[in-house]
């Protein structure tokens, strides 16, 4: 550990650390018995999923999103997360034999125009949502969207945009260990590449795999399109991320304005004919984030007030954790980013942004490949070692977060972490493909079934009080009569709300707010 990371960590206080919060944002699709993709609308037992606190959709009506508050402690944000999974268990039990598809990668899918898109009732800002993603699904393709993951939420007290985007420098260049260790993703069922060009491997009948893979999900399978790969986006700076976003949002892109923001019916196909419909859609692995005003776009929200947190969206789901992450991961993650804040982070540049996506995919379709090498500053570096190394320098991290909280849970996150890096057999990536071939016939699908099937079953045992059950209900009926109220209020024709939406003077600071549609 370098002398002037440590003298950081040594400045910061143990209230500081205690200040440290997270949040999880967990998507996951609902799926029928047979590993099928459920074609039934978002239960109404579950309330609105436009104005539900807890409980929403992610780009399909079948993709559900469960989100926690923020919590200063890990087990606290656990603890909500599964009770979020057991009142929707529940309900699903409750209306028949949907579950939760506990992988990343999708359950059987049906026709890429039979995936349904999310839909949020007849108000603008629900209208806009709706939009929003047939806009994604005329650019990208349903399937694509059909990816589930979990997104980390985190937070320090008094740092600055500046210490937010130096953190982001380094998560991107370290973000390969996380795709290492937690990647949970290596096989998928066959429908999901039908008819798409990829290098997969044959793995049964109707799976397809990477024999050393860690994550498809985040590799050239995952997010990636053309349209994107064109973006250098810059985080050197809040000015210069807001820059280069607010280029992608206002730069005309021919093949989607030959897709047009209307079809000849009349029908909307996207919100904007740029880049980026709005910014939700740049896809990172990491993001800037700030709390919006009812009303405001992201980026204006940033430019105004600086960073607040950051959105890790590289996790996998954990198919052997029954809500997808374990207390010891987020431990994990708590001290990798804390690593990623206190250690030097020197501006990218354009040959290290391609670097690091070299290594993102290289890591992301063959990460336990033994002797694998990744490029550092031009130079090829073992994957393993460059792990070891980064590991091992956050062992004092680790201890200082101890220290703060009592316990030893933080080093035991990261010993485990230093363990799985000379035992690549351990890692969830592995785990999944020798349970996929020793137990169920070399099935992708037959292995998730099995898994979501086990999970639902274990959360339906769990103890859930009359009480809990009643505060679910009351936030359902509450966020039905909320998205009522929304739509009572709208005065406003829904194209004279899109051109303001989408309008470029909306991103700068000191412009006005309406509904937010992201």
């Amino acid at each position: 550990m370098s002398s002037r990371l440590q003298e950081r960590l040594g400045a910061l206080s143990a209230g500081r650390l205690k200040g440290m919060r997270r949040g999880i944002e967990k998507e996951s699709l609902r799926a029928d018995p047979d590993g099928k993709l459920a074609l039934t609308p978002h239960p109404a037992a579950l309330g609105s999923a436009l104005t539900h606190p807890h409980i929403t959709t992610d780009f399909s009506e079948s993709q559900l999103e469960l989100i926690t508050g923020v919590h200063a402690d890990v087990d606290a944000a656990l603890e909500e997360l599964t009770r979020v999974h057991q009142f929707t268990y529940r309900v699903l039990d409750s209306l028949g034999d949907e579950r939760l598809w506990v992988s990343s990668m999708p359950c059987g899918l049906p026709t890429d125009e039979t995936i349904p898109i999310g839909r949020y009732g007849s108000s603008n800002v629900g209208r806009a949502k709706s939009v929003y993603r047939m806009g994604l699904s005329h650019r990208y393709g349903r399937r694509m969207q059909t990816i589930s993951g979990i997104h980390y939420n985190w937070s320090l007290p008094e740092v600055s945009s500046d210490e937010y985007f130096a953190l982001i420098r380094n998560f991107r260049r370290h973000a390969f260990l996380l795709l290492y260790l937690f990647g949970a993703s290596p096989a998928l069922c066959s429908s999901f590449v039908a008819g798409r060009p990829h290098q997969l491997q044959p793995l049964g009948d109707g799976s397809m795999f990477m024999p050393h893979g860690t994550s498809l999900r985040m590799g050239r399978l995952g997010y990636q399109s053309d349209a994107q790969a064109s973006l250098a986006v810059s985080y050197n700076s809040l000015e210069g991320y807001g820059a280069s976003l607010q280029d992608a949002l206002t730069r005309p892109w021919p093949a989607y304005e030959a897709i047009g923001i209307r079809n000849l019916g009349g029908d909307y196909n996207q919100l904007a004919t740029s880049l980026l419909q709005i910014e939700n859609e740049f896809y990172g692995t990491i993001r800037p984030k700030r709390v919006i005003n009812p009303g405001e776009r992201p980026l204006h929200a940033l430019r105004e007030r600086g960073v607040e947190y950051v959105e890790v969206r590289l996790m996998d789901l954990d198919p052997f954790e029954p809500v997808g992450i374990s207390a010891q991961t987020m431990r994990f993650l708590d001290v990798f980013l804390l690593h990623c804040l206190l250690g030097d982070s020197p501006d990218d540049t354009p040959q290290e942004i391609a670097e690091l996506a070299h290594n993102q995919h290289l890591t992301a379709a063959c990460g336990r490949e033994p002797g694998l090498k990744l490029l550092r500053g031009g130079r090829e570096v073992a994957l393993a070692d460059w792990g070891v190394e980064l590991v091992e320098q956050c062992l004092p991290i680790a201890a200082a977060l101890d220290a703060a909280h009592g316990g030893t849970l933080h080093a035991e996150a990261v010993r485990a972490a230093l363990a799985a890096l000379q035992a690549p057999d351990s890692l969830p990536s592995a785990r999944v493909l020798a349970a996929v071939a020793s137990r169920h016939g070399n099935s992708f699908i037959g292995f998730v079934r099995a898994q979501s099937e086990q999970t639902r079953a274990a959360m339906l045992a769990l103890p859930f009080s009359a009480a809990q059950q009643a505060e679910f209900e009351r936030m359902t009926e509450d966020s039905i009569q909320e998205q009522k109220r929304i739509e009572a209020a709208d005065t406003m024709p829904f194209e004279i709300y899109r051109e303001q939406y989408v309008s470029p003077a909306r991103l700068g600071i000191g412009h006005g707010r309406m509904a937010v549609a992201a």
